[in-house]
């Protein structure tokens, strides 16, 4: 007989904040608004129901959650280094292996970070406000 333990809610809803942050803080880094609005089209990191149930276990919850984690912190680093793609790769093998979409590879960032080199003149509508206004 095996024991398992189930992923609690307040798993569910990490991996959800986590999904979150990827769209508020680390697409806007790379991709203009409409790349990132085609990005929602195709489910990139969508979580649904059957997702929950692929990672049931507290094991599996937390090896989405360490990947996203991972992933989130190579992305923000300031300067995307080569010696991070092993890392890169190993995380979202382990996202795809739970079914949860990621279309990118490391080059794909990496490319865009050249692109970019610091581009503080944009705005993005998927970046979280600074400040909020409660009326």
């Amino acid at each position: 007989m095996k024991v398992v333990f189930a992923s609690t809610p307040d798993q569910e809803e990490k991996i959800k904040e986590l999904v979150k942050t990827f769209y508020q803080d680390v697409f806007p880094l790379y991709y203009s608004d409409k790349e990132i609005e085609k990005f929602e089209d195709l489910k990139v990191l969508h979580t649904s129901t059957r997702h929950f149930e692929y990672f049931g276990t507290l094991k599996e919850a937390y090896q989405v959650i360490t990947s996203l984690q991972t992933l989130i912190s190579i992305l923000e680093s300031t300067t995307l280094l080569v010696k991070h793609k092993s890392m890169f790769q190993r995380n979202v093998a382990i996202l795809k292996e739970y079914g949860l979409f990621f279309p990118f590879d490391f080059e794909q960032f990496f490319e865009a970070d050249l692109d970019k080199e610091n581009d503080n003149g944009s705005f993005s509508v998927y970046t979280k406000a600074a400040n909020e206004l409660l009326i």
